[in-house]
């Protein structure tokens, strides 16, 4: 995997925290974040904590948040993830 995906997101968030709402993941959601789309920080730990898993990396606390957009959670994921990495 040369990059981390929106749509890869998308499925770690509905594996680690689930959907509050039919299809809140849907569309451009880019810009929208995480609380916005009815995730809390508890929701947001648990899904940090499955993509470091996984992908091998150490996230910082900023732009993963339930403030933070997944354009700007994916963006983050890609500078620190090793070209070599598959999901």
């Amino acid at each position: 995997m040369a990059n981390f995906t929106q749509a890869d997101l998308v499925d770690y968030v509905r594996r680690a925290a689930g959907e509050d709402e039919e299809g809140a993941l849907d569309g451009d959601v880019g810009e929208t974040t995480f609380v916005d789309l009815g995730y809390d920080s508890i929701a947001m730990v648990e899904v940090v904590v499955l993509v470091e898993r996984e992908l091998g990396i150490k996230l910082p606390g900023e732009g993963t948040g339930k403030d933070a957009t997944p354009k700007e959670f994916v963006e983050l994921v890609n500078e620190l993830l090793p070209a070599s990495v598959q999901p």
